[in-house]
């Protein structure tokens, strides 16, 4: 495989810096055993430098399906040896996630929602300590609506905000708020936002997200079980984070942006709109055209793996 250049905007291999992140839990030093539960791997029976040492990108995404076909889609993209036909779930063991390993490419499942994929980000970043990672770039690929854009529009996001509109995450420890920052990797957001103008067919923006707490009253769908609100109303809030930067609007950004701005890792969400919110609330695509739209944030992520790993020319952002 060629060298991984990572930090290194043009071809000079001089200019390869490798970076470090950090879990922020000094406990772990002391402990005995690391198990990772939600993931079937431990510290103890099982080699995770040697399993995963060699990582250099993580994309995760909702749905076990989804990352699935990008662990057989980056396979081919990188021109791997071996069948990619049915490639090997290292989380088989248990049924909360889906885990696959492609060359230096980790493709996994997060669930859907705040509390499903922190619970994933706590045992990933371990995972990745443990294994001694270095230099790693996590994506989340996912579907999201959209706000003032087209449907199949991909949103690279700048910051994820709250439902106040604010780039914070707020996460209650012992009975206490701490409040965390959701800025996400300006350089990655720029490099991707520059692999989407050397592909067909891929509109793509730069905005800022915004993350709720669920799919339908927390983001003024009329169409729920429960409904406390006008249509006037709705047009409102979005209107307002329209005027915010809020290009598009999910469930787990918030969380993803600011476990890795902790833990020193760059990030970035890169999600497709499936509908413009303004226009209506259900999702009424056809099924082809649906698949196709949740293709293009694969597309565009694997065509940055593949620039970064010096496979296709590095153009600077």
């Amino acid at each position: 495989m060629a060298p991984i250049l990572l930090n290194c905007l043009g071809n000079d291999r001089k200019e390869y810096m490798e970076e470090t992140f950090h879990v922020n839990n000094p406990n772990l030093d002391g402990m005995e055993e690391d198990i990772l539960y939600h993931f079937s791997l431990g510290t103890k029976t099982h080699n995770l430098p040697e399993m995963f040492g060699d990582i250099k990108f993580v994309c995760v995404g909702g749905s076990a399906k989804r990352m699935k076909a990008f662990a057989q889609y980056i396979h081919t993209e990188l021109n791997l040896p071996g069948s990619n036909d049915e490639p090997k779930d290292i989380c088989e063991a248990t049924d909360r996630y889906c885990m696959y390993k492609v060359g230096p490419v980790l493709s996994m499942s997060h669930g859907m929602g705040v509390p499903s994929i922190s619970i994933m980000l706590h045992e990933l970043i371990k995972l990745l300590h443990h294994a001694h990672c270095r230099d790693v770039v996590l994506f989340r690929l996912g579907t999201s609506g959209g706000v003032g854009l087209a449907p199949g529009t991909v949103v690279v996001s700048e910051k994820a905000l709250d439902y106040n509109f604010l780039p914070q995450f707020e996460q209650v420890v012992l009975g206490k708020v701490i409040m965390r920052s959701t800025e996400l990797d300006a350089g990655v957001s720029r490099e991707l936002l520059q692999c989407s103008k050397e592909l067909p067919n891929l509109p793509t923006v730069i905005g800022n997200t915004m993350c709720t707490n669920d799919f339908y009253e927390g983001q003024g769908r009329l169409d729920g079980a429960l409904c406390s609100f006008s249509h006037a109303e709705k047009l409102e809030y979005l209107q307002r984070a329209y005027e915010a930067g809020v290009r598009n609007i999910e469930m787990e950004s918030t969380v993803f942006a600011a476990m890795c701005r902790v833990c020193g890792l760059k990030a970035a969400v890169v999600c497709v709109t499936l509908l413009n919110r303004f226009d209506g609330d259900q999702i009424t695509s056809p099924a082809d055209v649906l698949v196709e739209y949740q293709q293009r944030p694969q597309v565009l992520v694997a065509h940055y793996i593949k620039k970064r790993l010096a496979l296709i020319a590095l153009t600077p952002p």
